[in-house]
């Protein structure tokens, strides 16, 4: 069954792009969805790559002509979204669609799309989020305090949303995480064994597993 959407939220620092890589590695078939947006591109990013860049106008126009399965302002300047022909084209390669997007846009999608397949990937504890934010921006050679304590708080914020999500992985041990994503992938497409299924199932938030419960204990959830 080609066309399932599968939605992918994460905490900035949860180690979201790396595990998303793997798990495309490990399950044929998925492809990943490309937003759009106004602002221009940073660094070495590519059109197309990256994001699709255009301009205001446009954007609007797509909006107008409803183009978008979600998308938001970002700091009331520059438009993001997700445009439905991402997931159009998925489907007529016979591919499923994995989205990575934030929790506000996640929701919009979800109220459209009930059927589509939601994950929330989040860090084991508070610590180990902010030892990867510094290593993050280390390696950007910024070292911003308040942006790293801006974003442990947005974490949080984030996290309590969890429960609007149908499942939900720590990103501990990449191994272990990819192997849990790619079980939900096989269930929803009901091509998994006894035992993926069994593994997806212990990965859906209604049942709060002691991994998943210990992580959100640890950032006060």
């Amino acid at each position: 069954m080609a066309g399932i959407l599968f939605i992918i939220s994460a905490p900035s620092g949860s180690g979201k792009s790396t595990l998303v890589g793997e798990v495309r590695r490990l399950v044929p078939g998925l492809e990943f969805s490309v937003s759009w947006t106004t602002r221009a591109p940073r660094g070495s990013e590519e059109d197309g790559v990256e994001y699709h860049f255009t301009n205001k106008a446009t954007f609007e126009r797509m909006i107008a002509a409803g183009e978008f399965l979600e998308y938001a302002t970002v700091f009331g300047n520059h438009y993001y979204g997700t445009a439905r022909s991402a997931l159009e084209q998925a489907r007529a390669h016979g591919h499923d669609l994995l989205l990575d997007i934030d929790v506000q846009g996640a929701l919009q999608v979800m109220a459209r799309m009930p059927e589509a397949v939601s994950i929330f990937i989040l860090p084991p504890t508070p610590e180990v989020l902010e030892r990867r934010l510094r290593n993050r921006s280390q390696a950007e050679g910024v070292a911003d305090e308040a942006e790293i304590e801006k974003r442990l708080a947005q974490a949080r914020q984030e996290m309590a949303k969890i429960g609007e999500y149908k499942y939900a992985l720590v990103n501990d041990v990449l191994d272990e995480a990819a192997s849990e994503m790619r079980a939900i992938v096989l269930a929803a497409r009901g091509v998994g064994t006894k035992a993926d299924k069994a593994l997806a199932a212990e990965c859906l938030t209604v049942e709060r597993s002691a991994h998943l419960g210990a992580a959100l204990a640890s950032f006060g959830l």
